[in-house]
């Protein structure tokens, strides 16, 4: 497993040009889905990983885990039937420097990766991402009436730290529901 390390700024400007590896794995309870990886992400190879997202401890609220990962321990995620992906692959300073095009590329992508692994349930982190991607200017927070397959769609808040629309009591209410709607399944 990678240790923690922080990435030099020449290691974030250099980190345009790197993807980060899906957590995968066939059938999986949820796959969570981010828009795509930020510098500080792709510098370290690892999901979520700038300091101030609230992913992990959001995760651990809504009682997927059962403990605040940290984004070095990403993996571990599999053995409890979760994974991650992205919209986008492409990595930026923002996902404001994304194109519209770029994310409903990353949507037919989306719907690829899903018809071949079959996860049970996907989480969009990201409202405005995911209605740009999937063509639905109108959905909401929660489940979707859409499905991929026999795959349940799901939105969830960017946990960006930059998202204050937000907070963390907030978010992990919603990752508890959504939790609570996969262990049903």
């Amino acid at each position: 497993m990678t240790k923690p390390w922080k990435p030099t700024k020449e290691q974030l400007l250099a980190a345009t040009e790197k993807t980060v590896e899906d957590v995968i794995a066939p059938d999986l309870r949820v796959l969570f889905c981010g828009i795509n990886p930020g510098l500080y992400t792709a510098a370290v190879g690892h999901h979520f990983a700038r300091p101030g997202n609230r992913f992990w401890p959001a995760l651990y609220a809504g009682g997927f885990t059962d403990r605040i990962l940290s984004p070095f321990d990403e993996r571990a995620l599999l053995k409890s039937g979760y994974g991650i992906t992205n919209v986008v692959m492409r990595t930026t300073a923002s996902a404001d420097a994304l194109t519209k095009d770029e994310i409903i590329a990353g949507g037919q992508q989306l719907r690829a990766k899903v018809l071949r692994y079959r996860p049970r349930l996907v989480a969009v982190l990201g409202v405005g991402a995911y209605r740009t991607a999937f063509n639905q200017p109108k959905a909401t927070v929660g489940p979707q009436q859409e499905t991929i397959g026999d795959t349940i769609l799901w939105v969830l808040p960017n946990p960006s730290g930059l998202n204050a629309n937000y907070q963390a009591a907030e978010l992990a209410r919603l990752f508890r529901e959504l939790k609570e709607a996969a262990d049903k399944l």
